[in-house]
């Protein structure tokens, strides 16, 4: 099965996702992290870098719980504002 390209509005999600998973994590190593989520380390990466956008609900439902972040506020965090 092909997946259509993402829009650059899924694109920029997934980099903002990144950055708030980023500063999260804080000072805390991305092995640390990652095993405590139950992932590896070079997915987490992906994750922080954007490399992988739209990650799946239950990995990021995992990251959040390990971060200590609710997910309201990761999404709330990882939408773009929105252009005036």
């Amino acid at each position: 099965m092909v997946r259509p390209p993402l829009t650059p509005e899924e694109r920029l999600r997934g980099e903002q996702l990144g950055l708030v998973l980023r500063r999260a994590r804080g000072e805390r190593s991305i092995v640390e992290v990652a095993a405590a989520a139950g992932m590896s380390a070079e997915t987490l990466r992906k994750i922080e870098t954007g490399r992988i956008a739209t990650p799946a609900f239950f990995t990021i439902a995992a990251l959040a719980d390990v971060l200590g972040i609710s997910l309201d506020q990761l999404a709330d965090r990882s939408t773009p504002a929105a252009a005036p």
